[in-house]
């Protein structure tokens, strides 16, 4: 976990790795093939090796200054294999800015709103 912050517990899983794209002012997630915005296609670690695995490939993207801010976060996973945040800072960082849910990246992923607790 070199770039990525540094834990001395093991993730809590399943995990998705959020970072931040700092250029276009997103909160970006790994996906299968690449950073993407939408929370939805983010890749979901269910093994430490997988963590593992998002975590060297966030710190790789830091070191070369891609990304900022690279962390695991814990999921839960829908019946469609939507990842939620569990906690409330993650969800609110898949929504976007609250003042206008109407428009950007809040209405384009309105279907994803409410975390399965």
């Amino acid at each position: 976990m070199s770039a990525t912050k540094q834990s001395s517990r093991k993730p809590l899983l399943p995990a998705i790795l959020i970072a931040n794209d700092l250029r276009a002012g997103d909160v970006l997630f790994r996906g299968a093939h690449g950073w993407t915005r939408d929370p939805a296609a983010a890749a979901i670690a269910t093994t430490a090796v997988d963590a593992e695995a998002l975590e060297k490939i966030g710190g790789a993207a830091v070191a070369r200054n891609e990304i900022v801010d690279a962390y695991l976060a814990e999921v839960v996973v829908d019946r469609d294999g939507r990842p939620t945040p569990k906690h409330f800072r993650e969800r609110f960082r898949t929504l976007g800015p609250s003042v206008r849910p109407d428009l950007g990246k809040q209405a384009d992923f309105a279907h994803y709103a409410v975390a399965a607790e």
